[in-house]
């Protein structure tokens, strides 16, 4: 309950019918003497004794959960976040982990949903690019993502010759605009942060994720708004050339979310440390 975050969510974990987890929660708080949850209209909060129990309690129930039949097998590490991000960053710091025999299942998800799944406990770490709600899981700031505004050498001299180092916004007009999705949130964020004003051009192609928007650019699309991460390497060999160099790009934190009790397989502590560590030089 204190990590699923409700009666509807626990029951499937527990192998239960959600009445049978309603009631051991009400025979565990009378046994208590405390109130354990609150009772929201979607889900339950712990109250400040649950949290302090499940505090005590999580490391021994946790390290009984970790044993199986194999004895000393390694436990692999559930770890999540966004597509890109795992391909380009996070995989490659974690190579001589791997090497050294921790295991890993990675999934890629948008935010909300693996947090979600997270506290189900599918997850043992994920990377999200917001901090998550509420204070069942832990988090740290892992490393600031910065916003790259960029498009094919062929069009930058378009937009250099039409703006004349002046209205870069006026020139982009004419050039068609590559987003991962129809409202544009990364172009959105951009146009509001440096030019201080609401983006109303449409994109002349959507595409699913920030890979295939790299791919389209790449090819001559148009221009598009760039996590430095995924197009430095275009950018060194010249593949892609940056449109704008405003004195404070924009930014978005990349979070490290840990499930209370992961901390019980030490392979979890030997990736976070890993991938904090990394983050560092990102």
């Amino acid at each position: 309950m204190y990590r699923a975050g409700s009666f509807t969510a626990a029951a499937p974990l527990l192998g239960l019918s959600q009445p049978t987890v309603t009631a051991q929660i009400r025979t565990l708080e009378q046994q208590t003497g405390r109130d354990l949850f609150s009772r929201l209209p979607r889900g339950a909060e712990p109250t400040p004794y649950a949290h302090e129990l499940a505090g005590r309690i999580a490391g021994p129930i946790d390290a009984l959960a970790t044993l199986e039949d194999t004895g000393s097998a390694a436990v692999p590490v559930h770890l999540a976040g966004p597509s890109e991000l795992l391909c380009v960053r996070v995989l490659p710091a974690l190579v001589p982990l791997v090497a050294d025999g921790v295991q890993l299942r990675v999934s890629q998800g948008l935010p909300e949903p693996l947090l979600e799944e997270m506290r189900a406990g599918r997850h043992d770490l994920v990377i999200a690019t917001r901090r998550p709600r509420g204070r069942a899981l832990e988090s740290v700031p892992l490393a600031d993502e910065e916003y790259l505004l960029v498009a094919a050498p062929a069009w930058a001299k378009r937009v250099a010759a039409a703006s004349g180092g002046d209205d870069l916004g006026a020139a982009l007009r004419e050039v068609p605009m590559v987003a991962y999705a129809e409202d544009q949130p990364i172009v959105r964020r951009y146009w509001r942060s440096v030019f201080g004003r609401q983006l109303t051009a449409r994109a002349a192609v959507t595409v699913p994720n920030l890979y295939a928007v790299l791919s389209a650019v790449n090819a001559g699309a148009g221009f598009s708004v760039l996590p430095r991460s995924l197009c430095q390497e275009y950018l060194d060999s010249g593949r892609l050339a940056l449109l704008h160099a405003p004195q404070e790009p924009p930014l978005n934190t990349l979070f490290l979310v840990q499930r209370p009790g992961a901390d019980a397989n030490p392979d979890v502590l030997r990736v976070r440390d890993r991938l904090r560590t990394a983050a560092s030089g990102w």
